[in-house]
């Protein structure tokens, strides 16, 4: 121990290592935590708790929340139009098909009648069949005998009653196209005044939820009236093209095949 007494302050710090790193073995020997340098290399960091996720309200379902939103006015009021839409739809459907205006077997039948000198029978074949020409022809053929003009006469008379008739079906779609709107813009103020109500009510901010149901009435409404206005604009200009084709197309065969007691007038 002579170098100490030599120089101790050399010595003191010599000492003081000594004893800090047999402490630091020791520690870890026993599994004592002695510093950062054990708690960097012996044990590993902890890892940060997952949060907890709070627990929430269950999850409503999109068409749940979309029934919700209409209310059960406006539940019951679109799906009055839209099933009134659909029967219509395929009403017209129905009526505007070519055999529901100009069937062929008719215009062949009736001319075959012509041709064999069967006036009776071809104006009976006219009579029973319910189509447009059908129609056409039975009327022009009761009015024979009044003349050829008054038969043609009889025979546009028909085709504007008849044409009438299938416009009036027609109209429907179109009334629907303009009510469907209505009622969704109906909706919209009915939500934006339960919104505005709620805002006018509460005496400090309304929670969001309270306001968002107005709105979605609002907006579902609206939404929904579209839906089925759009469609039905569609339809009715469609159907209408249509009619307005075939009508013309009856015109042209009842006036060809009427066109024939013109000409045995004039023999």
């Amino acid at each position: 121990m002579r170098w100490l007494e030599v120089s101790k302050p050399w010595g003191l710090v010599v000492v003081l290592l000594l004893a800090l790193g047999l402490s630091v073995e020791a520690g870890r020997s026993l599994g004592i935590v002695t510093g950062p340098v054990a708690v960097a290399q012996d044990e590993p960091a902890e890892e940060p708790a997952a949060a907890e996720e709070p627990a929430g309200k269950p999850q409503q379902s999109y068409l749940a929340w979309f029934f919700k939103a209409l209310g059960i006015r406006y539940t019951i009021a679109f799906l009055a139009l839209s099933f009134s839409f659909v029967a219509i739809l395929v009403m017209n459907f129905l009526v505007c098909r070519r055999d529901s205006f100009v069937p062929r077997h008719l215009i062949d039948a009736f001319e075959a009648h012509l041709n064999e000198k069967r006036f009776q029978e071809a104006f009976d074949l006219a009579k029973n069949d319910e189509s447009f020409l059908g129609q056409m022809l039975s009327s022009g053929m009761a009015n024979l005998q009044a003349g050829y003009d008054k038969a043609m006469e009889a025979m546009a008379e028909t085709a504007e009653d008849e044409g009438m008739k299938i416009e009036h079906r027609l109209s429907y779609i179109s009334l629907i196209a303009s009510i469907s709107p209505l009622v969704g813009l109906l909706g919209t103020v009915d939500g934006m005044v339960a919104s505005f109500q709620v805002i006018a009510i509460s005496g400090a901010t309304p929670k969001a939820s309270d306001l968002a149901e107005g709105i979605s009435m609002a907006l579902i409404t609206t939404l929904v009236g579209l839906v089925l206005a759009i469609p039905a604009i569609l339809a009715f200009n469609l159907f209408k093209n249509r009619i307005s084709r075939l009508t013309m197309e009856a015109g042209h065969a009842a006036g060809r095949l009427m066109g024939r007691f013109e000409s045995m007038g004039k023999k």
